[in-house]
């Protein structure tokens, strides 16, 4: 009821902005229409009144900004842009790995690798999230796969419901599900996501690489997962200790791969393989990724039904709505009164860098209280203001991607994280306490508020900033 309510009063703010035209004459008329139109959009997603799907707030976007007189090629540039056709492909390998069993063979299989202690299990976790980040950008899939080995984990250590101990195995599980793979622009859906609402900015096309998203991402990325999974250890360290015919219970059958999912590695082995070398190549991205997935059909790893049910058409259909938000704003004379507003109220941080890196990244998790729609509309409404801040202050767009990323993986409370908020479905009362996940969101925090402070001398002598 309190979504709807607050949905409805959204929807006043949109219907005052487009009959008021409060902000004229810096914002013409179409400028508001517009704008009332996205608020209203931007309400569907964060809110979902009425139980709406995502996709339905996209498709409002859409047959509003047509009323409103806007081009169809304009409307719909988003699908246009090569991220949503490395986007479809990479849920496809998701599917892949959870059809065939080839992922979680693969967490069963690293687990062998290790000893039974807490820090080899946490360890486990941290191998296993890199490993899948590298077969999958899913992180849905890769939750799925991690969350119930975590629990088996949980319900053979007998470790108490409610406890530290239970926690400090979940939490692990669910946040190197998510991490690790920020590092690389194929690792994560943020990767394709992100890349095209920076193209879909004239002055940014092109920017964001993989070579370019590994120099500023990589390194933030394994600091933060390190630092977090050392300090989380000893914040909620267990006193139970596990035995070590844990393991042995834990993985009771030899692991053999079937057909499907050896045919299925290869092919994602040379995906990836063809990912890192792309400089060497010039194979774009999204062609890789089609590539791959047409092979996938050809030796009939994927069927016919896995096209309408094997991945989200609800997360396309959104995402290419929100990567044509660049393009709509553009036009109607929404960006350049964004940038009016945005870049002089950065000004008083801008001069320091350090000061400002931590500022920005401040703003942005508390921010991510109110967008929870995966932060993908504040990305889609900030990301056309930075060559702006950039011609203003020198800050390169490419330093923004760690602040939008961290903010965008951000959890104290699960409702900020839809990831959270599956782990928390799938293991029931075998999940993290609320108490526990605010203290290890705060220690996400911390790590990243201190890796940030670490990059900014290497930020320096990129001249990223």
């Amino acid at each position: 009821m309190r979504k709807n309510i607050g949905f409805g009063l959204v929807v006043l703010l949109a219907l005052y902005v487009m009959l008021a035209s409060p902000f004229s004459p810096g914002l013409g008329a179409q400028g508001h229409t517009m704008m009332g139109g996205v608020l209203i959009a931007i309400g569907i997603w964060v809110l979902k009144p009425f139980a709406l799907p995502y996709s339905v707030g996209g498709l409002f976007l859409a047959a509003f900004g047509l009323i409103a007189g806007l081009r169809p090629g304009l409307v719909f540039s988003g699908f246009a842009e090569p991220a949503v056709w490395t986007l479809v492909p990479a849920l496809f390998f998701g599917t892949v790995l959870r059809k065939t069993g080839l992922g979680k063979n693969m967490a069963f299989g690293i687990m062998r690798l290790f000893r039974p202690s807490y820090p080899s299990l946490i360890c486990a976790w941290v191998c296993i999230g890199v490993v899948l980040s590298i077969f999958t950008p899913s992180m849905t899939v890769r939750v799925a796969i991690m969350i119930p080995i975590a629990m088996q984990c949980c319900e053979l250590c007998q470790l108490k419901k409610g406890s530290r101990g239970q926690s400090l195995i979940m939490l692990t599980a669910f946040a190197m599900a998510l991490l690790p793979g920020s590092g690389w622009l194929t690792g994560v859906l943020w990767g394709p996501i992100v890349q095209g609402v920076y193209d879909g900015v004239p002055q940014m096309t092109g920017l964001i690489t993989f070579d370019s998203w590994l120099s500023v991402m990589l390194i933030p990325q394994l600091g933060v997962s390190a630092l977090l999974v050392l300090v989380s250890y000893f914040v909620l360290k267990p006193q139970e200790t596990i035995s070590p015919e844990v393991f042995a219970s834990l993985i009771k059958e030899k692991i053999v791969f079937s057909g499907d999912e050896k045919k299925a590695g290869v092919i994602l082995l040379a995906s990836f393989a063809l990912f890192i070398t792309s400089g060497l190549h010039g194979i774009p991205t999204a062609a890789i990724c089609l590539g791959a997935v047409v092979l996938f059909f050809l030796f009939r790893i994927l069927g016919p039904d896995d096209i309408g049910g094997g991945i989200s058409w609800d997360m396309v259909l959104y995402t290419g709505m929100a990567l044509g938000i660049n393009s709509i704003f553009s036009t109607t004379g929404i960006s350049a009164w964004l940038s009016g507003i945005i870049v002089p109220a950065i000004g008083p941080v801008a001069g320091n860098p350090l000061i400002f890196a931590l500022v920005m990244l401040l703003i942005l998790f508390a921010w991510r209280f109110f967008d929870i729609a995966m932060f993908i509309p504040t990305m889609a409404v900030l990301i056309p203001v930075l060559p702006s801040i950039q011609e203003a202050y020198g800050i390169s767009p490419l330093l923004w991607l760690p602040l939008f990323i961290m903010a965008a993986n951000c959890f104290f409370m699960n409702y900020q994280n839809m990831w959270a908020v599956m782990g928390t479905s799938l293991a029931g009362d075998r999940s993290w306490t609320p108490r526990h996940l605010g203290t290890y969101g705060i220690i996400y925090f911390i790590s990243c508020a201190v890796l940030i402070a670490l990059m900014v001398p290497l930020w320096l002598r990129m001249g990223l900033i």
